[in-house]
């Protein structure tokens, strides 16, 4: 595939942030991870994502919080939150915030989890592409 897009994974389970890295990358996307918001934070901070991937419960800075800090950073990074709570409450409350989609853990099937990235990544270029046509129709 080789779309090379940038994805940073947020998970305070080693585990998981190790499995979605080796799917991921399988796939030909650049992975990252961070095992708490904190550090989430500042990786993004040092390199540009497509894509963030976090889990909304984690010590410290939850998921909902760290979707609203890379708000304020860029606004076109798209935000998918995974959850093992999967209450629709925390996840109504994901996409008021602005997350793009919500994957339940555990997960019963990689090809979900790689059809939400996929779609993430289109809708992250989409935005990015807009953002230069009207950039570019400012300085004219």
């Amino acid at each position: 595939m080789g779309n090379k897009a940038r994805i940073l994974i947020v998970d305070d389970e080693p585990g998981m942030c190790e499995f979605l890295e080796y799917l991921l990358e399988g796939e030909g996307y650049e992975v990252s991870t961070a095992l708490s918001g904190a550090e989430g934070l500042l990786r993004l901070e040092e390199n540009g994502f497509a894509l963030v991937l976090a889990d909304i419960k984690m010590p410290g800075m939850d998921g909902i919080e760290l979707l609203r800090r890379v708000r304020e950073l860029d606004k076109n990074v798209v935000f998918v939150v995974m959850t093992a709570y999967a209450s629709m409450e925390t996840a109504i409350k994901a996409i008021k915030y602005g997350a793009y989609d919500y994957l339940g853990k555990p997960f019963e099937d990689t090809d979900k989890i790689l059809a939400v990235i996929e779609r993430g990544v289109a809708r992250y270029q989409e935005l990015a592409a807009e953002e230069r046509l009207v950039s570019k129709g400012a300085q004219s």
